[in-house]
């Protein structure tokens, strides 16, 4: 047998390229040798590799000595018919100004108000995921069953991490975080100079579990001892001055809980800008042992329990396994845990009766659909200004078929001004993303940047789309017909052409009309949320804490401010009372209802004077008096707590709780809001604790700042080494709904621009219906016809439009504004105003906007009119 390689033939595709391309003096010799050539390569290779370095091989060749000239009465080549309906598109442009200023202003707003807000999601998306093991990394959760209900907790007992890595194959490593009972904040001192930090206690492995770039130490060493602490680059330089001579210097550190000298043994670089927990200081977990034994008891849950799994792990069946876990090893069978991927618990951290049921990705949604309507009634504008603008130009389609334009020459200009015009309003748009971007990360509290890289190439994308899908009706549409039909007028009405415009036009305004019912809905609630009547006074109290870990009385301090003219009362209690984050089950009962230790209660401690401070309303009995000598035995409960126990005469009932304690209520509060409106009133236990670390202060209006001034010099003379950070209550409350505030803020803007969008588009096809109408209008105006009449038979039609439009999205505006409405316990009610308000408001804008238009045609001389073509 031969060894010859069969005869195969070259790539079609590369030789037609070469005759199209080069010189007929050189063709036939080039072909030669490149066939030649193309053997070669078959018998070293494979086919298709052969293939691909011949198409290389080829490629070189095309070069300006080589190539033959295009002129005379040969036809265009691809570049010089490129050339050719560049210019023209130019001239076209510079021809209809108006709509080519339309286009590029509809369509370049609408692209840089979708960039800002997929930027924005991109960053949502990315928080949390910058760890190395963010696949492999999850988040020990526990569903905790109370009664009928089952609340979803993120902290766990301090023993879990290492007794899943002892007794689960799955588990690679473990480790525990604690911030501090809840408390991260604390103040570090170096040489008499004090800095306020965020801190976590975890375990030694900390540093190579989760990916904060330690910048000098060990990993594995740094926090490895009980008297060692890593601290961020940043605070090293503002303690220090410097991030090399940090190690080895001595700080102390005091967060309430306890206060104690440590050794810096690291430096790691401060967590980035997408990571949802913002630390300065890491501790040994072991000091919260040292400060509190249930830190590292089965029945604490002081602990959040990262894990992470070997590859391949099937996370549904090991969280089968380590369901009823902690049963084995404490006394309740109450609670049952299982695992979320860590990076997806930013996004995904809302869980109602154990189930997981969304959280900021509410917002990613929202906000992913806002962009694409936005960018869907752009598109829209464009495409029907596209359409109408086409219209215009059958004379031109029919001249240059008739002189012998083919119609692919006609279709690939169509769709080449099309896209031009699609590629300038990009460029115009990334010039507003970065023109914009300070601003939007102010409103959106980011610190968003633009990176061509990741997003230019697929906006580009989008962009040519759009531009082929706005061109594609007169390209192919057009196209087709035969010059004489078009010469002679008998394509001049299009079938179905004003009825897509309609449609077109009705999808636009019906999204609009979304966007506006929205905007209405989500500022009625932000300012009830602000509004509505809590139960107590947050006006004029300032709040500040004090961080030291010396549990003494308060009452010296609060007679010094008592001092100070512009202090009108004083309080304090455990906890953060806007958090509502102290609650207490094992509650017993004799009066009412059977003993029930299961129920959840809110039980804040307050100190004396809460009451009052407050403004909280008493129904029955009295709040907590030194005249009566109240200590951990007294108790108040709300109006809620009263119904639930099912108690007819609450003063002196007796509460258990726990095996020996037992409270007496001495009075009851008219129920207030105890946390944010996201959050029912729920019943309410309110116990008695002299000595909490959250202070309230009631100022006599007029003088605050001095007042604040002087509440300073107080403190920093009662609690030296401590910092005063006083905020407003009202303004604490406020930034419960920093998330909503957000919402609003950004649904305001990018609803305004998909109105202007939408006005910008029915501007412009008023303008081509008025101009299609000029004739008539002329004769209807001879014919005696008013002004009054010619503008409103030019606007019935967009009336009519709009009125669809209306009707149509109403509903769906409901639906949406009703879903999102349920993510709060209370909120506004949807009532018939609010969606008359979005109709009107579209109509008049549809009016005002197409009456620009029909005034300047219904005022046109009708001489000047029958004499348009």
């Amino acid at each position: 047998m031969s060894d010859q390689i069969p005869h195969i033939d070259p790539p079609k595709w590369s030789t037609r390229l070469l005759r199209h391309f080069l010189r007929g003096q050189y063709l036939e010799e080039i072909q030669g040798d490149l066939e030649e050539v193309y053997h070669d390569l078959l018998n070293q290779y494979s086919k298709s590799k052969a293939s691909r370095l011949y198409h290389l091989e080829v490629l070189k060749l095309i070069r300006p000595s080589l190539m033959r000239k295009f002129s005379g009465s040969q036809k265009l080549n691809l570049f010089g018919m490129f050339k050719h309906n560049l210019l023209i598109s130019f001239r076209g442009f510079k021809r209809y100004k108006t709509t080519f200023l339309i286009n590029l202003l509809g369509l370049s707003t609408g692209l840089a108000a979708a960039l800002l807000i997929f930027l924005w999601v991109d960053d949502e998306k990315s928080v949390d995921t910058f760890h190395e093991k963010d696949d492999q990394l999850y988040w020990v959760m526990s569903n905790f069953s109370i009664n009928d209900d089952v609340n979803t907790w993120d902290y766990t007992s301090g023993k879990l991490a290492q007794a899943l890595l002892n007794d689960f194959p799955e588990v690679e490593d473990a480790v525990r975080v604690g911030n501090g009972f809840f408390r991260p904040r604390g103040t570090i001192a170096f040489d008499e100079n004090y800095f306020q930090a965020n801190g976590l206690f975890a375990s030694p492995n900390f540093f190579t579990v989760m990916t904060y770039e330690m910048l000098i130490g060990h990993p594995e060493k740094v926090i490895a001892d009980k008297g060692s602490v890593a601290i961020s680059d940043e605070y090293a330089q503002s303690i220090f001055g410097t991030i090399e001579n940090a190690v080895g210097k001595t700080i102390s550190w005091d967060n309430r809980i306890f206060s104690k000298e440590f050794i810096v043994s690291g430096v790691f670089k401060a967590p980035p800008k997408n990571a949802s927990k913002r630390f300065n200081i890491v501790l040994n977990y072991e000091n919260l042992i040292e400060a509190d034994r249930w830190a590292d008891h089965w029945n604490g849950g002081y602990a959040q329990t990262y894990v992470v799994l070997k590859p391949d792990t099937d996370i549904d069946s090991f969280n089968e396994k380590i369901a009823d876990y902690l049963t084995i090893n404490t006394d309740s069978d109450r609670f049952q845990l299982f695992v979320q991927q860590y990076s997806k618990n930013y996004l995904y951290g809302k869980y109602e009766s154990g189930i997981q049921t969304g959280g900021r990705i509410d917002n990613v949604r929202l906000f992913t659909f806002i962009a694409v309507f936005i960018l869907v009634i752009a598109c829209i504008n464009f495409m029907n200004l596209s359409t109408a603008q086409a219209s215009k130009k059958l004379k031109e389609v029919g001249v240059k078929k008739a002189i012998g334009a083919n119609r692919s020459a006609l279709i690939f200009q169509f769709l080449s001004e099309s896209i031009l015009l699609s590629v300038i309003s990009f460029v115009v748009a990334i010039v507003l993303v970065v023109l914009i971007l300070p601003q939007f990360n102010t409103i959106s509290g980011k610190e968003l940047k633009l990176s061509l890289q990741d997003y230019i190439l697929p906006t580009l994308s989008l962009v040519l789309l759009t531009g082929f899908v706005a061109g594609s009706y007169p390209a192919f549409y057009l196209s087709r017909f035969k010059p004489v039909a078009v010469l002679k007028g008998r394509v001049s009405n299009l079938r179905g052409e004003e009825w897509i415009r309609k449609g077109l036009v009705i999808i636009q305004f019906g999204l609009s009309v979304i966007f506006i019912i929205g905007v209405i809905v989500i500022n009625k609630q932000i300012d009830f949320t602000q509004k509505k009547l809590l139960g107590y006074d947050r006006e004029a109290i300032i709040t500040f804490r004090e961080g030291g870990s010396d549990y003494t009385s308060p009452q010296p301090f609060f007679n010094e401010l008592m001092k100070i003219p512009g202090v009108l009362n004083t309080a304090n209690m455990s906890g953060d009372f806007l958090a509502a984050d102290d609650n207490n089950s094992g509650f017993s009962w004799l009066e009412g209802t059977e003993d029930d230790d299961n129920h959840l209660f809110d039980s804040p401690k307050v100190g004396y004077n809460f009451i009052e401070t407050l403004g909280l309303e008493m129904v029955e009995g009295r709040s907590f008096s030194r005249d009566f000598n109240d200590g951990v035995s007294s108790i108040i409960l709300n109006e809620a707590a009263v119904e639930y126990m099912e108690l007819e005469n609450p003063i002196g009932t007796k509460i258990g709780w726990g095996d020996d304690s037992e409270m007496e209520v001495i009075g009851v509060v008219k129920d207030f809001q105890y946390g944010s409106l996201h959050k029912k009133i729920e019943p309410l236990i309110i116990q008695f604790r002299e000595r909490g670390k959250q202070y309230f202060v009631k100022l006599r209006p007029g003088s605050e700042t001095e007042t604040i001034a002087q509440i300073e010099k107080v403190f920093e003379d009662i609690f030296p080494g401590q910092i005063f950070n006083p905020s407003l209550l009202a303004d604490d409350y406020k930034s419960l709904y920093d998330s909503e505030n957000k919402v609003a803020d950004l649904s305001n803007y990018m609803a305004g621009i998909a109105i202007i969008i939408s006005c910008l588009g029915l501007f412009g096809l008023a303008a081509f219906t008025a101009e299609r109408k000029t004739k008539e209008i002329g004769i209807r105006k001879i014919l005696g016809a008013s002004q009054l009449i010619i503008f409103q038979l030019l606007t019935n039609v967009f009336t009519k439009t709009v009125a669809i439009a209306i009707l149509i999205s109403v509903p769906v505006g409901y639906y949406v504004a009703n879903s999102w409405l349920q993510n709060f316990a209370y909120s506004i009610e949807l009532s018939w105003w609010i969606f008359a308000l979005a109709a009107i408001s579209a109509l008049l804008l549809a009016w005002m906007t197409v009456g620009i238009q029909t005034l300047k045609a219904a005022r046109q001389n009708p001489v000047e009119s029958l004499r348009a073509e």
